[in-house]
């Protein structure tokens, strides 16, 4: 039992008040995550508010966010939150306490503020304001009985009415037996409220995750045999140093960088792809109808705008498809259309330049990723796959509709943000051996990496050790233009501290630029940098 011994009257007050607060606002959230879980499984009020601080973000907030956490950043967005509603709740339980119903109609407030956030989502549904109303109600009506109960513990004890003298050796009853039991009962009523709501917040996730046929559809799934095979990976593509980054990018380990706080459970029968805006044929393609194309296989490494230099925002995949190009013949753009506008069923939206989809990559509807289903967490049942771009103006995720238009009619998520409109992807290696944190001892070792430009292609690596002169390293064999290549060059590494540097050149003969530009607005330049110490 939580005791406030020696403190004033004040603050055990808004200690009192705060636990109220606290209490009162786990219990509603729990709630709130259990009915989003029973009425719409997408309007969590926990997801609706992120998703909304991720659209109101600005720039700097995001990339701080990734360079802090990277791909969890989500996950620190969402611990911010938690972190945040429990600062409100301390304070609007300490409010309760001294200004009633104040403290109540801040947590109304918050529950109306949830509500808003997940009906202006895209995917929000009639049922979506439920939740965060639910949470709202419940927080404000917990608060008023747990506010009620910490009055009563303050309350004096009446005195006690005339009786008959006891006898002299008797003790004399406590005045504040009642005050202290209100106490007791104050305290467990709050700690009960906080079991159940995290009891309920547990439940609502396991339900979503139990009700997810999604999942159960996707793992009963069995991909078509591509009509085009992709060329087996050259066996002198993979250099198999230790530390090294593989070839290919195991699903597990992709990264994963999008604005989706929830994954989004798309069954691949509700699924559809409208093709539609400046063309002369529009039209609606279900799942059936693209597993029934003649889809082609590929490998391309995709790149994210937000990776810095030497960053692993970075992956390389075996895509199955269908030519975007293909979609875009048959629906036949009219004069004057220059963008493609996708749209994800969350709302997120890109901008790829049409003669990046229509001339000759390996440009995709995919559905699969390296001989498997498309994760959800990478866009099941299908997402768009296009080398040469960065992912925020190509690559998105459980998509719905392309919309062929003029960039200068629409912009796009993104780009409404401040980042470039068409994102081609720059010239960059990166140093992935020896480890930064790597005890390195003298003698004979090796210098390795990873190098890219996606759709132009690498033709040599060079390294350069102590500010000395740049020596070329040895490329492995590259699967495509469409993907890195590892490279790597022998060291005798002496006692002592090393600069290592590392620059690309393009099979265009472009040499990579050493100037250093921050991933704002159109990705990161420099060339990627290590110190080593080396011991004896």
């Amino acid at each position: 039992m939580l005791r406030c011994v020696g403190a004033s009257e004040g603050t055990r007050r808004r200690v009192d008040g705060a636990i109220a607060g606290v209490a009162a606002v786990v219990f509603g959230a729990g709630v709130g995550e259990l009915a989003a879980a029973l009425i719409s499984p997408g309007a969590s009020p926990f997801a609706a508010i992120g998703s909304a601080l991720i659209d109101f973000a600005p720039p700097w907030a995001k990339e701080t966010a990734i360079g802090l956490f990277g791909t969890n950043d989500k996950t620190a967005l969402l611990v911010g939150i938690a972190i945040v509603l429990l600062l409100v709740a301390a304070g609007a339980g300490i409010l309760e306490r001294y200004r009633p119903p104040w403290g109540r109609v801040v947590l109304l407030a918050v529950g109306v503020a949830g509500a808003v956030a997940a009906m202006t989502r895209a995917d929000s549904g009639l049922l979506s304001w439920i939740p965060a109303v639910m949470a709202g109600v419940a927080a404000s009506v917990a608060l008023w009985m747990l506010v009620g109960r910490a009055v009563r513990a303050m309350a004096p004890a009446a005195p006690a009415a005339p009786a008959t003298p006891a006898p002299a050796l008797a003790a004399p009853a406590p005045t504040s037996a009642v005050p202290a039991l209100d106490r007791r009962r104050f305290l467990l009523w709050s700690g009960g409220a906080v079991a159940v709501g995290i009891f309920a917040a547990v439940g609502g996730a396991t339900l979503r995750a139990g009700s997810r046929s999604v999942q159960a559809v996707r793992s009963a799934l069995k991909l078509p045999a591509p009509a085009v095979s992709a060329a087996p990976v050259p066996a002198s593509a993979e250099l198999n140093i230790a530390g090294l980054a593989p070839v290919i990018t195991p699903n597990a380990n992709f990264y994963r960088i999008d604005t989706a706080l929830i994954v989004p459970q798309v069954n691949p029968s509700d699924w559809s792809l409208r093709v539609y805006g400046m063309v002369q044929n529009e039209f609606t393609l279900s799942w059936d109808e693209l597993l029934a194309l003649p889809l082609e296989e590929s490998v391309t490494t995709l790149t994210c705008v937000s990776n810095a230099v030497g960053g692993d925002l970075i992956g390389n995949a075996r895509w199955l498809g269908y030519p975007i190009r293909a979609l875009l013949a048959r629906a036949q753009p009219t004069s004057g259309a220059d963008m493609v506008l996708s749209r994800s069923i969350d709302g997120f939206t890109a901008s790829s330049p049409l003669e990046a989809l229509t001339d000759d990559r390996n440009a995709i509807m995919a559905v699969g990723m390296n001989g498997a289903p498309l994760p959800a967490e990478h866009g099941f049942p299908v997402r768009m796959v296009v080398p040469g771009l960065y992912g925020y103006v190509s690559a998105t995720k459980w998509v719905t509709e392309l919309q062929v238009m003029r960039y200068s009619d629409a912009a796009a998520y993104w780009t409404q943000r401040g980042w470039s409109e068409r994102g081609p992807i720059k010239l960059e290696s990166r140093i992935d051996v020896p480890r930064k944190s790597q005890g390195l001892k003298a003698g004979d070792t090796v210098i390795a990496g990873v190098a890219w430009q996606q759709h132009v292609g690498v033709s040599g690596v060079e390294v350069q050790i102590d500010e000395g002169a740049w020596m070329p390293a040895t490329l492995a064999t590259a699967i495509s233009d469409d993907t890195w290549v590892q490279w790597s060059i022998p060291w005798t590494a002496s006692v002592g501290d090393h600069l290592l540097r590392c620059r690309a050149i393009s099979a265009t003969g472009d040499v990579q630029t050493g100037t250093q530009a921050d991933v704002i607005p159109d990705g990161a330049t420099g060339w990627n940098e290590r110190y080593i110490t080396v011991f004896a």
